[in-house]
């Protein structure tokens, strides 16, 4: 069976704590876009770590971790990844890369880098990981696949093509250092010494993997609103965050995924630039930042403080509608007990008139939030297995919002550890 796991708003929902808890059950857990630019926090038995290309199941034994196609590839930070964890004493990992996988180069971040620096207050706020110029460089051919490192022939001639196109940016529009064809050469070589013993035909290997009945975990990076096509653009990322896209981005059949785990925090945060309706600023946004997560809301990749906000009916329900939804995972619930009273925004506000329906970007730079509070339940909820133990408060706080949004809340993580997760079966 295929699952995927995905976000339903801007990223940092909780999708690698899910993961690590579903990955218990599966054979495969496969990133199938995205590259080291977002990162999912874990919490577990050997410690916290902050992952950014490795799939978040890579702490069980009995996982493959898989590299797919779709991915945005570092090599070199795929293995400081790999060490940052077995030097905390977790197993090496299987892991297996798609020999269609395309490599972020080196000169990818520079271009990140310089061309942030040349918007200035009209950038994008990137990550500066080299995430656009892969994709830009990916969709006009002219990228690197993995099975290239493997020819020599191809790489030679393809080296001086791309320092003769990437220079003439370089030297003209940002003014940087030029690049050298033996020394990227002489990179790749690298890359192809450190990557070889894990390559793979990743489509034919998990094609097999269903036929023999296997579990199979896709694991998505960021969500729906940062998608390119789908999102708030341009203020998205560049690959798709879908979970129709996990079938391409793996190489499998679309029909193979059975279900979808669309992650959802029990308030909001973002990183990065972009329109964010329901989002709260100063004191308020401060308390709920430093409650946040498991040592407050901060970027595992960048370090940055989120954004922060209530719940967002509107663009959770839009957000679940767009991954196929089939069950929804509510995250960070805990964080919420210290609150007398807990506004959720149910509608925005768009010149004059109220809808519930998530519009194009334009229309949303101008939304306010239409806000209903809620009783807050004044407990610490964590330790708590079964649903009707909760308070009262907390219990219709859920089902308010998942009236809401019209799909069914079947977990509710109440902390950070792997365990701290309530079953639920949904009303809806």
């Amino acid at each position: 069976m295929v699952k995927a796991i995905v976000g339903a708003n801007w990223g940092d929902e909780g999708k690698g704590k899910i993961t690590d808890m579903l990955a218990q059950e599966a054979d495969y857990i496969v990133r199938f876009q995205g590259g080291a630019n977002a990162g999912h926090t874990i919490v577990n038995n050997y410690g916290k770590f902050a992952l950014h290309t490795l799939p978040s199941g890579v702490f069980y034994n009995h996982t493959t971790s898989v590299i797919g196609n779709g991915v945005a590839l570092n090599i070199p930070v795929l293995f400081n990844e790999i060490k940052s964890i077995t030097d905390k004493g977790v197993p090496m990992p299987r892991i297996a890369v798609s020999d269609r996988c395309q490599i972020v180069m080196p000169y990818h971040i520079l271009f990140d880098q310089y061309e942030e620096e040349r918007l200035g207050k009209a950038s994008f706020g990137s990550t500066k990981s080299g995430i656009a110029p892969f994709y830009s460089d990916k969709y006009a051919k002219v990228g690197y696949q993995v099975s290239e490192l493997f020819d020599d022939d191809i790489l030679r001639d393809k080296v001086v093509r791309t320092c003769e196109q990437k220079n003439v940016l370089l030297e003209h529009l940002y003014h940087k250092p030029l690049l050298n064809p033996e020394e990227l050469l002489a990179t790749l070589h690298e890359y192809r010494d450190m990557i070889a013993p894990y390559v793979c035909d990743v489509s034919t290997m998990l094609w097999n993997a269903i036929k023999e009945g296997k579990n199979i975990l896709l694991e998505g990076q960021l969500g729906t609103l940062k998608d390119p096509d789908h999102g708030i653009y341009p203020m998205v990322t560049s690959s798709s965050t879908l979970a129709a896209y996990g079938a391409i981005g793996a190489g499998l059949p679309p029909y193979e995924i059975k279900q979808i785990v669309t992650v959802c925090k029990a308030y909001s945060s973002a990183v990065g630039a972009g329109a964010f309706v329901s989002e709260i600023f100063g004191d308020e946004a401060d308390e709920l930042r430093r409650r946040g997560g498991d040592g407050g809301e901060f970027g595992a990749t960048t370090g940055r403080p989120r954004r922060m906000g209530w719940f967002d009916c509107v663009a959770s329900k839009y957000g679940c509608r767009m991954q196929g939804t089939t069950d929804v995972a509510f995250t960070v619930l805990d964080v919420l007990g210290y609150l007398d009273e807990i506004p959720v925004c149910v509608g925005y506000e768009i010149d004059g008139e109220v809808t519930t329906d998530f519009p194009v970007t334009s229309k949303l730079e101008k939304a306010k939030p239409v806000l209903k509070t809620l009783p807050g339940w004044k407990t610490d909820i964590r330790g708590i297995k079964n649903y009707e133990e909760l308070p009262e408060n907390c219990r219709n706080y859920i089902e308010f919002i998942e009236e809401q949004i019209g799909f069914p809340i079947t977990m509710v993580s109440n902390g950070p550890g792997r365990d701290d997760i309530i079953y639920r079966k949904s009303a809806i």
